[in-house]
């Protein structure tokens, strides 16, 4: 682990200054492009640009309209990246992957919903911050992951160490937004109660400072407790009678295909 106040590495720098304008670009000729991932996270969290939060970005993730995905290749090949052929062929309709031919670094831009471990709908969440997804969002991208590894945790820390949980507050992470997305969804809700005790065990370790620790530790609670009072569709309720006698989320690879 580096040491604390170590700001992140200059190629970082790189590829969230790369990120923030193609968005930007886009906007200009009316393509809805949205970042989220860690770049994004860089972009919301100033903790996750100095240790012990920062890390590396070897890709960008986008967010858009499934209705612009013409618009979007054409965007990306005027910025002079080159798409994967292939798999845009096979997948163009949910995800388009392009590469910059200087540097060989990805970009992945999916349409209309995240799917990963979980689903999340997006299709309401792009007209919401300018460059980035919602904070919940991009909280929820996180959270919904099963098998997480040192740089998605890291990714949690960060968000929830810089913004505080509330209701309607585009700087803060919205519980609204929480609560509509897991009230008809067990599975999620059960996969981001698991991630946040792995992120409270994490904000112990990693080496914040005390107050630090602690800010994260409170908000897990908040979102906790937020969850528990929620209201639950009868869906909901049938599904969290089974529990984890029948698994409750996909595989990454099931995801993929």
């Amino acid at each position: 682990m580096e040491e604390q106040g170590i700001t992140s590495p200059p190629a970082s720098e790189e590829v969230v200054a790369e990120a923030t304008r193609l968005v930007r670009a886009a906007a200009q000729v009316d393509v809805p492009l949205r970042l989220f991932g860690g770049t994004a996270v860089w972009v919301r969290c100033p903790t996750a640009r100095t240790a012990p939060l920062a890390r590396p970005y070897a890709d960008i993730d986008f967010a858009s309209r499934a209705r612009e995905r013409q618009e979007i290749g054409r965007f990306f090949e005027a910025q002079g990246y080159v798409g994967e052929r292939l798999f845009n062929a096979l997948h163009g309709a949910t995800r388009l992957i392009f590469a910059d031919p200087t540097t060989g670094r990805p970009v992945d831009v999916v349409f209309d919903e995240f799917v990963m471990c979980h689903a999340i709908d997006l299709r309401d969440r792009l007209e919401v911050d300018d460059v980035t997804l919602p904070l919940a969002d991009l909280l929820l991208t996180k959270l919904q992951i099963v098998q997480l590894n040192e740089k998605d945790l890291l990714d949690i820390l960060a968000l929830l160490a810089d913004h505080p949980i509330d209701r309607s507050d585009r700087e803060a992470i919205d519980l609204d937004r929480i609560d509509a997305v897991t009230g008809d969804d067990w599975g999620l809700e059960h996969t981001m109660r698991r991630t946040l005790d792995r992120a409270r065990e994490a904000a112990g370790q990693v080496g914040l400072v005390d107050e630090v620790g602690h800010a994260i530790r409170e908000r897990i609670d908040e979102l906790t407790r937020a969850l528990d009072v929620a209201r639950k569709t009868r869906k909901w309720r049938l599904r969290a009678r089974v529990g984890e006698r029948v698994r409750w989320y996909r595989l990454p690879e099931e995801a993929r295909r």
